[in-house]
C-alpha cells in the first residue's frame, strides 16, 4: 500500500448533483472507491476540509467548498525513466517529463509522478505544475515555485498566452501526407461515457490545433503540432481525425485493454518539445527545449 504524503484536493461543484453529505458526492466522483473505503479514511482523519476541520460520514455537502483527502494504492507501478529539470530559478522549474510518467497523482500512482519527484528533488514541497501532458506523453512542463506567483502564470495557460510546440509520428501506410502540407483544425471536444476518453461531436468549437508535415518515409510522417487550446487529448484526436493516429495511441482510435500493464516498449510517440512565453513577472521572453527529437527509422 502507497499513501500519498501530501493531500490530494478537489471542489464540490456549485450544482448539487442530488447528494446530502460529502460522502454521497466522493462515492459518486470516485466510483472505483467504495463507501466503506471512504468511511475509513475519513475515521483515520485523511478527509478534511480547506481549514483542517475533519470531515466525517455525515458530513453535509457543502458547493464549493474544497476537499482534501490522501490518496491510497496497491501495488503502486514503478516507471523506469528519469525526469530531467531542464531550468529553474526562484520563479520556476522547467522540466522533461518522460514518457509513462503521469505529471500529478492520479489513477494507480500516488508517489510516481513528476510533481512528487520534482519536490523531493528539490526539497520544495510547494511545488506545483502549472499544466498537464498526458501520462503517455513526453516533454516539457513548467511549475510553480512560489505561490505567490502563482497565479499569474496559471493565468498564461487559461488566457493561451503560452506557445507550445509538440512533434508526432504517426503511421501513413496508403495515405500519405506530403512534406510541408499544413491543417488548421476546430472543432468541438467532449467527454464520452467513458471517464478518461473525448470525442469529437457538433457544436460550436472548443479546441483548436495547427499541424504541419515536417518529413515523410514510406509509411511514417513526421509532423509539428501547435495547439491554441489545451482540451483533454485534443492532439491525439486532431491527429486521428486526419487519418493518422499517434503511433503506439492505446486510446485512439480504438481503446487498448486497460487491465494490461504498460508495454514500455513501445511508448507513444508524441512529445512536447518546446514552451516559449513572455515571463508575467520579469516581462522577459521565456522559451525552452526538451533536448530531445522523434525521428523517423
Amino acid at each position: 500500500m502507497t499513501i500519498a504524503s501530501s493531500p490530494s484536493k478537489l471542489s464540490l461543484p456549485q450544482i448539487n448533483p442530488g447528494v446530502t453529505t460529502v460522502l454521497e458526492y466522493l462515492v459518486i466522483k470516485f466510483p472505483e472507491i467504495t463507501s466503506d473505503v471512504w468511511k475509513q479514511r475519513m475515521a483515520d482523519g485523511k478527509v478534511h476540509w480547506h481549514d483542517g476541520d475533519l470531515i466525517n460520514s455525515s458530513s453535509p455537502f457543502a458547493a464549493q467548498q474544497r476537499v482534501y483527502y490522501y490518496r491510497e494504492v496497491d501495488n503502486e507501478p514503478v516507471v523506469p525513466f528519469e525526469e530531467k529539470i531542464i531550468f529553474q530559478d526562484e520563479l520556476i522549474v522547467v522540466a522533461y517529463k518522460p514518457h509513462f510518467l503521469p505529471v500529478t497523482p492520479g489513477g494507480g500512482y500516488v508517489e510516481e509522478c513528476l510533481q512528487n519527484r520534482l519536490r523531493n528533488k528539490t526539497g520544495n514541497h510547494q511545488l506545483q505544475a502549472m499544466h498537464r501532458i498526458d501520462k503517455a506523453t513526453a516533454g516539457l512542463v513548467l511549475f510553480s515555485v512560489n505561490p505567490d506567483s502563482r497565479q499569474h502564470y496559471h493565468h498564461l495557460f487559461s488566457s493561451h498566452q503560452v506557445k507550445k510546440t509538440y512533434k508526432a509520428i504517426a503511421n501513413t501506410h496508403d495515405n500519405p501526407p506530403t512534406n510541408n502540407q499544413q491543417w488548421e483544425i476546430k472543432n468541438r471536444l467532449e467527454k464520452t461515457g467513458t471517464r478518461f476518453l473525448m470525442h469529437i461531436v457538433e457544436g460550436p468549437a472548443n479546441s483548436h490545433s495547427l499541424i504541419r508535415c515536417l518529413q515523410c518515409s514510406a509509411d511514417k510522417a513526421l509532423f509539428e503540432l501547435n495547439p491554441i487550446t489545451g482540451k483533454t487529448h485534443q492532439l491525439r484526436l486532431h491527429m486521428q481525425s486526419l487519418g493518422w493516429p499517434i503511433l503506439h495511441d492505446s486510446y485512439y482510435p480504438e481503446l487498448l485493454e486497460r487491465a494490461k500493464p504498460d508495454d514500455f516498449s513501445k511508448p507513444l510517440q508524441l512529445l512536447a518539445q518546446q514552451l516559449q512565453f513572455i515571463d508575467p513577472i520579469t516581462e522577459q521572453v521565456r522559451s525552452f527545449s526538451s533536448g530531445t527529437e522523434l525521428t523517423l527509422s
